[in-house]
């Protein structure tokens, strides 16, 4: 997962193996809580995830602010580059 096109893939495989969100939904702009029904239990099972996924600790603090699948993007982007 070197750019954020493959950071999205990744996510969209999560949401959809992991939470059986339908893949069209889910789009950058999307909203977790409002427009995919995310809870803060499924952030924290995405968050295990990813760590699985990535090798590194996901700071909590950085999913916190995160509001969309867009900001999760970010968010992972700046934790594979830092």
């Amino acid at each position: 997962m070197n750019n954020r096109e493959e950071i999205l893939s990744e996510i969209k495989t999560i949401m959809v193996e992991m939470f059986e969100i339908n893949e069209t939904g889910i789009t950058l702009e999307a909203r977790l809580y409002e427009d995919l029904d995310f809870d803060s239990i499924d952030a924290v099972d995405m968050m295990v995830r990813l760590k699985e996924i990535t090798g590194k600790s996901v700071k909590p603090e950085d999913f916190k602010s995160a509001r969309t699948i867009g900001d999760v993007v970010e968010a992972v982007y700046k934790m594979l580059n830092d």
